[in-house]
């Protein structure tokens, strides 16, 4: 008898991809594990009642919040005229979104405190500006990677010429196509905010991870509890994200954008 033919579309998985992933679960649960047996069941009770707890929380996520769309809104349109208009800026680019890896945290909070407005400088939201700085690096790299995965400069003419302008082709065009770009800038900038300490603490702002090494003093296991809980919150709200990103990409086809829809109306029914 002839061999059956394998589905097509299933492929095997690797044993040493396996192997990879089971020792990177290891890697993982082990400490998580540790924690855990450290701190106890009854500390995650006492950490929702700690003072301090449910505000330091929500003064983080807010600042996820604004932070993601103050990034967003600035480097979208920057890195599409980059790569429309200035293709040769972007090597420039490039090694300017990378300085706040290399600035120590310190010079960037002096710099920021410089220029910021006085209705900011000593808000919490004040933060949210440092943030963006430090989110650059990753939010542009991602939405760099996804219009190189996409010939922009054929769509947005082919967009042009079927009657749709740049607002148009912006929103029905580039950013359907730029899903998963979006995506992973949000999910990186997100993770970010919920877990960065240095900038907050020289801010003297009680941000969660502030909140935790300052409770540290009191407690340990309580600390330590609370360290596992704000893991969780983040993996929460990162699992949110890409299951709502991904539904959204499924529902317009993966991306995929017939440029015929950006057509105005009266122009698509004349030719229909």
């Amino acid at each position: 008898m002839a061999a059956i033919a394998r589905k097509p579309g299933r492929k095997s998985f690797p044993a040493w991809r396996w192997v990879i992933l089971l020792l990177a679960a290891v890697y993982f649960l082990i400490p998580l594990y540790g924690a855990f047996q450290f701190t106890g069941v009854s500390a995650f009770g006492q950490v929702i009642t700690t003072d301090g707890f449910g505000s330091s929380l929500w003064l983080s996520v807010r600042l996820a919040l604004v932070t993601t769309a103050i990034t967003l809104v600035l480097m979208v349109p920057t890195t599409i005229y980059v790569h429309l208009r200035l293709p040769k800026v972007r090597r420039v680019m490039e090694s300017v979104t990378i300085l706040p890896i290399v600035i120590p945290p310190i010079v960037l909070i002096i710099g920021l405190l410089q220029i910021a407005p006085p209705a900011l400088a000593g808000t919490p939201y004040m933060l949210a500006l440092e943030y963006v700085v430090l989110a650059m690096p990753f939010a542009y790299r991602s939405i760099d990677a996804g219009l190189r995965s996409m010939d922009l400069k054929t769509l947005t003419e082919a967009s042009n010429s079927l009657g749709a302008g740049w607002l148009a082709t912006l929103r029905r065009v580039v950013l359907p196509n730029l899903t998963t770009a979006l995506l992973s800038a949000t999910v990186l900038t997100v993770a970010l905010v919920l877990g960065e300490y240095a900038m907050a603490s020289l801010d003297l702002t009680t941000t969660f991870p502030v909140w935790i090494v300052t409770n540290d003093q009191t407690s340990a296991p309580v600390s330590v509890a609370a360290s596992l809980l704000s893991l969780f919150v983040t993996w929460l709200v990162l699992m949110v994200i890409v299951v709502i990103g991904t539904r959204q990409s499924r529902r317009k086809g993966g991306g995929e954008v017939a440029l015929f829809s950006v057509l105005p109306t009266s122009q698509t029914m004349s030719e229909t």
